[in-house]
């Protein structure tokens, strides 16, 4: 027997061993090296959607495809990965999942037009959307109960700085090089990840037979897909005419609920054999549950607050778009620095104590962005941004710790694709929201002959309004997280 199978063999009977330890810190390091990329590259275009309907010629609706596209190809083809990483090891998988990703990148970087770039936007959504749960899972297979907190506290650095400075690189291209810079700057690293990876990252998972359910890949699609598409063109449909469009607004939602329906009632069948492509025994687990339902309120307020933003401050308070993202640079960056901090405090005192807080800043300054208008100080908004981001620090370590440390081993990967896909939905459904309710309260205000940038304030302070209603259901979530009882079933605790 070689030394590397004596070592998979030792992997597989306790992959929490220390003689795994300096092994698993690598995997580690690599997973996380490259889900900076992926992440930088989610939100490096934040600031571009203006610059690109100049530049190619195209409305907002047709530019919005970019965030559309990238968003819908997610939804679809999360679910799927927890199928894939009982299937497929760790080093195939994550090269898998990189190649894909630089793959669309240099398709993005060589698109003469909107059309081929959103292609190669969904190309890059694809190998993002394998990534996410690859690093969860793994995480939560290597690390033992008592130093998750930690982990995932080094994961939020990533998680969060990565889109933080996102915003602020994309401006900086954009104020000095043509938009395409944004892919050529973000193609090296991914190589290099992908490289890196090929040479050093060893199999740390178990794959084991799952079958594929194929009708449950068509209704996933149609019901992750049509509740994201839904979403994010509710508020489009109103963008310029205040009419709806061609397709009714209730077609692609209502097909997503509907395939939604069926496809949990095929996944409750399936999952008796262990087949299931989605097993949604993961939420007998209350606190699961209870964890995945403040996350999804967060993650509502969170991309709701993030594509509004930049829309005040380059359209209402005049900022450019490199000052923009200098805006939200200090906000992101106190994120990942706590990141660690929390992690640390998690292990030691539980959830429920960061989250709460966690949940009382964000609806606080949610709730004080509805005041917003033209003369308000760009320093009050960088302060409320930096606010926020504490909140949401506070919120997210605790959060997917809990989840995933409430489930046994074994679904450990369709926990974290349950996580991503409900993220997804999540997203999709914020943005959706607050762009739908900005735009039909501009165009009300517009009606009534207010000046077009006050109209624009008052849309923007009317989604806000909404987003603090929402954000005090975090805070009723947060109440009744726990931290799992001894780690995970599976690893000593109970069910």
């Amino acid at each position: 027997m070689t030394l590397q199978a004596t070592l998979d063999e030792t992997a597989e009977i306790a992959p929490h061993h220390p003689d795994n330890a300096a092994r698993n810190r690598l995997v580690i390091a690599i997973l996380l090296v490259s889900t900076f990329v992926v992440f930088l590259n989610e939100t490096i275009m934040s600031v571009a959607i203006p610059h690109l309907m100049g530049d190619l010629g195209v409305t907002a609706s047709a530019a919005q495809w970019l965030t559309t596209g990238f968003l819908l190809t997610m939804a679809v083809v999360i679910p799927i990965t927890g199928f894939l990483l009982q299937r497929i090891n760790t080093r195939p998988i994550f090269m898998l999942a990189m190649a894909i990703f630089s793959t669309g990148t240099l398709a993005c970087a060589l698109a003469p037009g909107l059309e081929l770039l959103i292609v190669g936007r969904v190309i890059q959504a694809i190998g993002t959307a394998i990534m996410m749960p690859l690093l969860m899972t793994t995480v939560m297979t290597l690390v033992p109960p008592e130093s998750r907190g930690k982990t995932m506290g080094n994961i939020s650095i990533v998680m969060s700085v990565a889109p933080a400075i996102g915003p602020t690189i994309g401006g900086f291209i954009l104020a000095n090089f043509d938009w395409r810079f944004m892919f050529y700057f973000t193609l090296p690293i991914a190589i290099a990840a992908l490289v890196l990876g090929a040479l050093r990252i060893r199999n740390v998972s178990t794959p084991r037979y799952a079958p594929l359910d194929v009708l449950s890949v068509i209704l996933s699609a149609f019901a992750f897909g049509g509740l994201v598409y839904g979403l994010s063109s509710f508020g489009e449909s109103f963008a310029h005419t205040g009419e709806p469009g061609p397709v009714p607004l209730w077609l692609p939602i209502a097909v997503g609920v509907i395939a939604m329906g069926l496809f949990a009632w095929r996944q409750f069948g399936l999952q008796r054999d262990d087949k299931a492509l989605l097993d949604l025994r993961v939420f007998q687990s209350r606190n699961y549950t209870v964890s995945v339902s403040m996350m999804l309120v967060a993650m509502m307020a969170l991309f709701g607050t993030v594509i509004l933003l930049p829309i005040y401050t380059q359209n209402v308070v005049g900022l450019d778009t490199l000052e923009t993202g200098l805006l939200l640079l200090p906000g992101g960056l106190i994120m990942g620095l706590l990141g660690p901090v929390v992690g640390r405090l998690y292990d030691r005192v539980g959830p429920r104590v960061l989250a709460v807080p966690g949940a009382v800043l964000v609806s606080a300054v949610l709730w004080a962005l509805t005041t917003v208008g033209q003369d308000t100080a760009p320093w009050a908004l960088l302060a409320g941004h930096v606010v926020l981001s504490i909140g949401l620090a506070l919120i997210f370590t605790p959060v997917f710790t809990s989840s995933m440390g409430s489930v046994r081993m074994e679904l450990y990967s369709h926990a974290s694709a349950v996580l991503g896909s409900i993220q997804q939905l999540a997203g999709a459904a914020g943005i959706a929201l607050f762009v739908a309710l900005m735009t039909i309260r501009t165009a009300a205000l517009t009606a009534e002959g207010v000046e077009p940038v006050e109209a624009l304030a008052g849309g923007i302070r009317a989604a806000f309004l909404v987003g603090a209603i929402i954000s005090l259901f975090a805070i009723l979530a947060a109440l009744f997280i726990r931290k799992p009882e001894g780690g995970a079933p599976g690893h000593g605790g109970g069910h």
